[in-house]
């Protein structure tokens, strides 16, 4: 039987997923919203929810910590970058009528993972783990072969995200003083270009009601208590459960781009998605059988 303690985890994690997985909703909302305002007011309102919480917390001794650090400035400015434009591409996929394809960049993402940690660090990859990744790499050939074309948002999205954990990894800055200080480095433009748009009488708010308003500021609550949950979640369970649970985001985001919002799933779709389930499966089963000390082809743990 779980602990309270491991209970209230996986519940905080599943919480954290099942949101991501229905963000789709949140930004389909606001669609009469340009994606380049939506991702100002994100970073706004988001620098503001991190910045209260800090606040409430107690923990600007850690800001302050990571704005003396030179090479966490430099790598925070570098995480900052790619999270804007992984949030960019993603608000403006979901509005252009690209949910199934931005759902298959979060399911390629752990083996975007698992290739950057073979060509940046050097890991070693596992045979299964080496597998996954060709059925991945198969799956967007079949896609480029079939269609002529590239799933570019979805490799855009998965490599944008890759970097962005993989910079994170490089840095000592927690989850929270992090987002604020990486929102903090993007608002002044952000801000900027807000008050442009108001300035022109230009944009959402302000100008479709106070619905359209209230659902900008609260662009930064989306991002923020997610990430809060997802953060707690993984402290309380074990890392194959998280690793499980991280495939409910892009399964939510596959059912509303297929069943809700009706976007083209056709035969070269399914069998791309195919390969790259496969892939997930094969990736997720390795990892969970060798913490279990059971390795796919059956060698011992320690070999």
């Amino acid at each position: 039987m779980l602990e309270n303690r491991s209970l209230s985890g996986l519940l905080a994690a599943t919480f954290a997923f099942v949101c991501w997985g229905l963000l789709p909703l949140y930004w389909k909302a606001l669609a009469a919203v340009s994606a380049q305002e939506i991702i100002c007011h994100r970073i706004v309102w988001s620098l503001a929810c991190t910045g209260l919480l800090l606040v409430a917390q107690g923990r600007l001794a850690e800001v302050r910590k990571a704005l003396g650090t030179r090479r966490d400035m430099l790598l925070l400015a570098a995480s900052s970058s790619l999270i804007g434009m992984n949030w960019f591409l993603y608000i403006w996929a979901v509005n252009a009528g690209h949910v199934l394809e931005a759902s298959l960049g979060y399911y390629l993402n752990p083996l975007v993972n698992v290739a950057l940690g073979r060509m940046v660090f050097r890991d070693k990859l596992r045979r299964p783990q080496a597998i996954a990744v060709g059925l991945a790499a198969t799956g967007v050939a079949v896609q480029l072969v079939m269609q002529g074309r590239l799933p570019w948002i979805a490799l855009c999205l998965a490599v944008s995200f890759g970097l962005y954990g993989m910079v994170r990894k490089l840095m000592t800055v927690e989850s929270l003083p992090g987002l604020f200080l990486e929102t903090m480095m993007l608002a002044g433009p952000a801000a900027a270009y807000l008050l442009w748009l108001a300035a022109q009488g230009l944009g959402g708010m302000g100008h479709l009601g106070l619905g359209t308003d209230a659902l900008l500021v609260g662009a930064g609550l989306v991002t923020t208590v997610p990430l809060l949950a997802f953060a707690f979640g993984a402290r309380q369970i074990t890392m194959t459960t998280l690793g499980v649970l991280q495939y409910l985001g892009p399964t939510g985001m596959f059912l509303l781009g297929a069943l809700v919002y009706g976007e083209p799933f056709g035969t070269w779709q399914a069998v791309t998605f195919g390969f790259i389930w496969a892939g997930v499966i094969l990736y997720t089963a390795d990892g969970v059988l060798r913490l279990r000390g059971i390795p796919l082809g059956g060698r011992s743990a320690g070999r």
